[in-house]
């Protein structure tokens, strides 16, 4: 209990240094910059009315927040979904493993700000090539992850598995599976802390409502505030999220 206690107080003392910081640079370097104070006033309408819906760009923030956290749902559950057995089949085949590896490596660092035009190339839309974008730039972590979990499995267990005549599908759900659980739960937790940086990149392109659409109609009207109110938003949630993740893994760990 005193190790919590004293760890929140860390992160208090944290915080405030971060403030004052803030604080210091926007009244002695960025005159431009808000300062805590000023930005809680100019966006305080946003918070404590978190659901509020004004106008297609003018939502509580609480509102903005669920459209782009819906939107990494479908994408990081897309990217999962292509991920995983991908993993699964590049781990168990040394020859597709060195086949396919040069096309990772090509595809893996390209940014989402690449991807997107590709996207709204091929379906037309800012929905469905926003999900494309978060699919395609998230899943690589699950694949390498799941990959080193299949390649991690003892010979042993292949061997009795070969003894007992298991079948494949046998095998898979009581060796490999259980084997790989925690290696596919970190590929996860990264995947999803990757496609939450993707939806706020693809929502500033597309101007959808969304935290990133929001952050972007507020720059090019020169909101100060509203800005730092998104960046703080999506720091939020991202830490959120990936404490989630964190839990989850965890917990299987534990298990």
């Amino acid at each position: 209990m005193r190790t919590y206690v004293k760890n929140f107080l860390l992160s208090l003392v944290g915080i405030g240094l971060l403030l004052g910081l803030w604080a210091f640079l926007s009244g002695n370097v960025a005159k431009d910059l808000p300062s805590p104070l000023k930005t809680w006033q100019e966006s305080k309408l946003y918070v404590v009315q978190p659901w509020d819906k004004r106008g297609e760009m003018d939502q509580g923030i609480g509102r903005m927040t669920f459209y782009s956290l819906v939107r990494v749902a479908k994408g990081f559950s897309l990217a999962i979904l292509i991920g995983t057995p991908l993993g699964f089949l590049l781990g168990g085949s040394p020859l597709l493993a060195r086949m396919f590896d040069p096309v990772m490596q090509v595809l893996r660092p390209i940014s989402p700000l690449a991807w997107l035009p590709l996207g709204l190339i091929l379906f037309r839309q800012s929905e469905p090539a926003a999900l494309f974008t978060i699919a395609l730039c998230s899943m690589w972590p699950t694949v390498i992850n799941t990959m080193q979990g299949v390649r991690s499995i003892p010979q042993d267990y292949t061997n009795v598995a070969k003894v007992l005549r298991l079948s494949p599908w046998k095998q898979f759900t009581k060796i490999s599976l259980p084997a790989t659980l925690p290696y596919m739960f970190t590929g996860y937790r990264l995947s999803l802390g990757l496609a939450w940086l993707v939806i706020v990149a693809a929502e500033m392109l597309t101007g959808t409502p969304g935290v990133g659409g929001f952050l972007w109609q507020e720059y090019n009207s020169l909101i100060y505030s509203h800005i730092l109110l998104c960046i703080l938003t999506i720091g939020v949630v991202g830490f959120t999220l990936d404490r989630l993740m964190g839990m989850a893994e965890a917990r299987l760990r534990a298990a």
